[in-house]
């Protein structure tokens, strides 16, 4: 990948945030991870998404480190995937199909490529129509579309909400995932 601007920053994807009972609100977040010692400090909408000053730290250090900060201060089992701003840039850019009226655009994030393997295996052995349900492997994450109302009853949806999937996976629609690159 290139070194660019986008480098210089990185994008922390929380996953269960504002739904089922965990409710962090836009400033706690930004005051809990900047209390982690991040700067530049961006949340994004109102479901869990920071963008912050990149630093020395491995990125896995650097995960493990706030989702503990998260668990503490919130008082939840914090689970997040964090890359870098660039990484994420090349993902939106990667998108299979383009956008259609009346459908979501999805990336679901995938921390461990085992479980990401297991998750295709198991798409596979959906037989989904790639019409009516398509989804597609990337570097790291799943993609899919769906119709709008139908995200819940989708195949893909049903398949990686599954609990055992839940501390490794998290998803967002590419609007989203655009505003986090801006």
């Amino acid at each position: 990948m290139a070194t660019s601007e986008a480098d210089g920053r990185w994008v922390v994807l929380l996953r269960g945030v504002n739904v089922g009972g965990v409710t962090i609100r836009s400033a706690d977040l930004r005051s809990c991870v900047e209390g982690l010692g991040f700067t530049g400090v961006r949340t994004v909408l109102a479901s869990g998404n920071v963008v912050v000053d990149a630093t020395d730290e491995p990125l896995a250090d650097a995960k493990r480190r706030i989702e503990a900060g998260l668990g503490e201060r919130f008082g939840y089992d914090a689970w997040v995937v964090l890359l870098r701003q660039g990484a994420l840039g090349e993902v939106v850019e990667a998108f299979p199909w383009p956008s259609r009226e009346g459908w979501h655009d999805d990336v679901t994030f995938v921390s461990d490529p085992t479980v990401l393997d297991e998750l295709l295996a198991a798409v596979d052995a959906l037989g989904l129509d790639p019409e009516t349900d398509p989804v597609a492997a990337g570097e790291g994450v799943v993609y899919w579309q769906v119709r709008q109302g139908g995200t819940l009853d989708a195949p893909f949806s049903k398949l990686s909400s599954k609990a055992r999937y839940k501390a490794t996976t998290t998803t967002r629609n590419v609007r989203t995932l655009r505003r986090l690159l801006g």
